[in-house]
C-alpha cells in the first residue's frame, strides 16, 4: 500500500467517525460517553464498508467506471422523465379515483428504475458510439473491446517478435511504456557489458518495430515512480489501460493469478505455432548430424523442430524418406522420432562414424 491510498483511506475513517459520533451527540438527551462510543462504532463499521467496495471495485479500470457514471446520468434523467409523463398522465385523467396512494408511489417507483436500469443498459451496450468532449475519449463497449498488448522487456531481446509483427496480427496493438526505455538507457549507460549488450540489442528491435509500416507502435508515457520493480509497474499499467503484457519470461506467468492481469508469453505461443505431426505421417528431412544412439540422424524441420530419425546415420547431408513414429513435446519445443524408409540406400554403403568416431557396424560390399 502507497502513502498516498494509506494517506487517504486514514482521512475517510477519521472523518466518518468525526460524522457520525457527531450526530450520535446532537441530541442532549442520554449518556455522552456511550452515544460517543455508539458513533466511534459506527463510524468504524462504515469506514470498513468504504475500504470493502475499494477493495471490491479494485479490478475496474478508469474507462469502465466513467461508463457506469455516465450511465447511470443518462439512466437517471430517463427515469425522471418517464415520472414526469406519469405524472402529466394523472393530471389528465381520472386514474388517482381508481388508485390508492401507495399502489401510485409504486408506480412511480418501478418507472423511475425501469428508466435508470434501461438507461445504464443502454449507454454501455452503445459506448463504442458515446464521445465525450473533453478530453475527446471514445468509449469502446467492455464486450466487444480487443486489448492492447503492453511489451515486456523479454520480448524485445527476442529477435522472433520481428517476425511476429511482421504477420499483421499486432496491427494497432502493441504498446511500449516509456520507463521500458528509459531503462534500457539507463542499461546502455552502465559498466555492466551484459547489460549494455542486451540493452543495444533491445533498443535494435524497437527501432526495427518503428519502421514497419502497418503496425503502428505506441508509447505510453504512464510511470509509477513510487514502484521500483519492474512487473509491479506493467501490472499497473495494464490496469490502468485494460490491456494484456506480451512477455517471454515464463517466470511473470505466475503473477498474473494474483493480480489479475493476463501475461501472454511467446514461448507458448511459438510452440503452439509449430507443425504437429501425426503418427505414421511420411516426410522428408535432410539429416545433418548423429545422433546419440548407434545409426541414428538428426535434421531439422524449416521452424526448428528437431527429428531423430532411427538409421539415419549413414544418410548425413542427404534427404530422405521417413515415416513418423511418434511426437514428444518438451519445455524446449516438440521432437520427433521417425524410421527411415529409403532402407534399399543402406546396402552397400559402409558404416559412417558416429558422434564419438566410432564405426556403426561392419562395412558392406558396395553395389554401386
Amino acid at each position: 500500500m502507497n502513502i498516498s491510498l494509506a494517506f487517504i483511506r486514514i482521512f475517510f475513517a477519521i472523518i466518518s467517525i468525526f460524522f457520525m459520533t457527531t450526530h450520535m451527540l446532537s441530541p442532549p438527551e442520554g449518556v455522552i460517553g456511550v452515544k460517543a462510543l455508539i458513533g466511534i462504532v459506527i463510524g468504524l463499521v462504515f469506514s470498513l464498508l468504504l475500504f470493502g467496495f475499494d477493495i471490491l471495485f479494485r479490478r475496474f479500470n478508469l474507462r469502465s467506471f466513467n461508463i457506469a457514471v455516465i450511465g447511470l446520468f443518462i439512466g437517471y434523467l430517463m427515469g425522471q422523465a418517464l415520472v414526469i409523463i406519469f405524472h402529466a398522465i394523472l393530471n389528465l385523467s381520472s386514474i388517482p379515483n381508481l388508485l390508492k396512494p401507495q399502489v401510485l408511489e409504486i408506480i412511480k417507483t418501478a418507472l423511475f428504475l425501469f428508466g435508470t436500469y434501461l438507461g445504464a443498459i443502454m449507454t454501455l451496450r452503445t459506448s463504442n458510439e458515446l464521445y465525450i468532449s473533453i478530453p475527446f475519449v471514445k468509449f469502446a463497449p467492455t464486450t466487444q473491446k480487443k486489448r492492447d498488448l503492453l511489451i515486456d522487456t523479454s520480448v524485445l531481446c527476442d529477435t522472433r517478435i520481428i517476425d511476429f509483427c511482421s504477420t499483421g496480427v499486432l496491427d494497432k496493438h502493441l504498446v511500449l511504456p516509456r520507463f521500458v526505455v528509459k531503462e534500457l538507457h539507463a542499461q546502455m549507460e552502465g559498466v555492466d557489458e551484459t547489460n549494455k549488450k542486451r540493452a543495444r540489442r533491445c533498443l535494435d528491435v524497437i527501432k526495427q518495430m518503428e519502421g514497419l509500416p502497418h503496425l503502428s507502435l505506441r508509447f505510453n508515457d504512464t510511470d509509477f515512480p513510487e514502484t521500483k520493480e519492474m512487473t509491479g509497474k506493467f501490472v499497473r499499467l495494464a490496469r490502468l489501460i485494460d490491456a494484456n503484457v506480451l512477455t517471454a519470461d515464463i517466470g511473470r506467468i505466475q503473477t498474473s493469478s494474483v493480480e489479475d492481469v493476463r501475461f501472454i508469453n511467446l514461448h507458448s505461443l511459438s510452440n503452439a505455432l509449430k507443425p504437429l505431426m501425426e503418427t505414421g505421417e511420411f516426410i522428408k528431412i535432410k539429416v545433418q548430424r548423429y545422433g546419440k544412439e548407434p545409426r541414428q540422424g538428426v535434421g531439422y524441420l524449416d521452424d526448428g523442430t528437431m527429428v531423430v530419425v532411427n538409421g539415419g546415420g549413414n544418410f548425413i547431408g542427404e534427404i530422405v524418406q521417413t515415416q513418423v513414429l511418434s511426437v514428444k513435446h518438451t519445455s524446449s519445443g516438440r521432437m520427433i522420432f521417425c524410421n527411415l524408409l529409403e532402407k534399399e540406400g543402406m546396402e552397400g554403403r559402409p558404416s559412417k562414424p558416429n558422434g564419438n568416431g566410432k564405426t556403426n557396424g561392419k562395412w558392406e560390399n558396395d553395389k554401386e
